[in-house]
C-alpha cells in the first residue's frame, strides 16, 4: 500500500511538472488592445479587440516558429450594409503577417521617441495612436455579406470608398498584462483574447473560401502556403 501511494504521488508530481511546463511554453508574453473608431452619418462606430502575443519558448530553438499572436481582426459596421475590417496583416506583396506582432511596440516607440524593448512590454502600461504608415491593412466592404465587395482602403480614403461622412477617426493600441493564462477569464485574472468575428461577418460559416475571395477581390496576395483565414483570425 505504501509503495502504491509513493508511485501515485510521483505520478501526480510528474503531471504537475508537465502541466506547469506547458503553461510556461504557451502563456502569452503580453497582450494588447487594438481599437479603431470610424465617423459615420449615424454617429461614431468602433471596434476593439484583445490580442495575445506569444514568443517562441519551444525547446526547438528560435528558428522553429517565432513570435505569434492569437486574436481576431476588428470588424466595424459602417451602416447601410457597409463595413471595415482591420486585418491581422500589414501591406506588402505578399502581405506581411509578422508586423502585427509588434504593432504595440512600434506605436509606443514612435509616440514617445523612446526605445522600449519587447521584453519590457509585459510590465508596461501604455497606449499610443497607430498612425498612417503603421496601420494594418484596412478592407472596405461595400456589402458586408459579400466578400467579393472587398477593397483595400487607405486611412484617408474612407469617404471615397464607403461614402460621404465616413472617416477614420482614430486607431489606438494599449498594452495589457498577460493575465493568469489559461484562466484569464477577465477582471483580476486578465483580459481574455477577443473572439467575436464569427458573429460579425455573415460569410464566416464558409470562412476559408470566402476569406480567399475577399483577398482576391482586394488584389492582395499571401506568402505561399498561407491560409487566407490567417489575416482574419489567428
Amino acid at each position: 500500500m505504501a509503495g502504491w501511494t509513493r508511485w501515485f504521488g510521483l505520478g501526480v508530481i510528474a503531471v504537475g511538472l508537465l502541466a506547469g511546463d506547458q503553461i510556461r511554453l504557451k502563456r502569452p508574453d503580453h497582450k494588447y488592445r487594438l481599437t479603431v473608431e470610424i465617423e459615420t452619418p449615424d454617429g461614431m462606430k468602433s471596434a476593439s479587440g484583445v490580442i495575445a502575443v506569444h514568443p517562441n519558448r519551444s525547446y526547438a530553438g528560435t528558428g522553429s516558429t517565432g513570435t505569434q499572436i492569437k486574436g481576431d481582426a476588428l470588424v466595424v459596421d459602417a451602416g447601410k450594409g457597409k463595413g471595415v475590417v482591420v486585418l491581422l496583416a500589414h501591406g506588402g506583396a505578399p502581405l506581411d503577417l509578422e508586423a502585427i506582432n509588434y504593432i504595440d511596440l512600434r506605436a509606443i516607440n514612435a509616440a514617445t521617441g523612446q526605445r522600449v524593448q519587447f521584453r519590457e512590454l509585459k510590465s508596461l502600461s501604455a497606449s499610443a495612436p497607430v498612425t498612417e504608415g503603421r496601420t494594418p491593412v484596412l478592407l472596405a466592404f461595400a456589402d458586408m455579406a459579400n466578400p467579393a465587395s472587398a477593397r483595400v482602403v487607405r486611412p484617408d480614403e474612407f469617404e471615397t470608398s464607403l461614402g460621404g461622412g465616413i472617416r477614420l477617426k482614430a486607431m489606438t493600441v494599449e498594452t495589457l498584462p498577460p493575465g493568469w493564462w489559461p484562466i484569464d477569464f477577465g477582471g483580476a485574472l486578465g483580459e481574455p483574447v477577443t473572439r467575436q468575428i464569427d458573429g460579425k461577418l455573415p460569410w464566416w460559416r464558409d470562412a476559408e473560401t470566402a476569406a480567399a475571395r475577399a483577398l482576391q477581390s482586394a488584389m492582395l496576395s499571401l506568402p505561399d502556403g498561407t491560409p487566407a483565414i490567417k489575416v482574419f483570425r489567428r
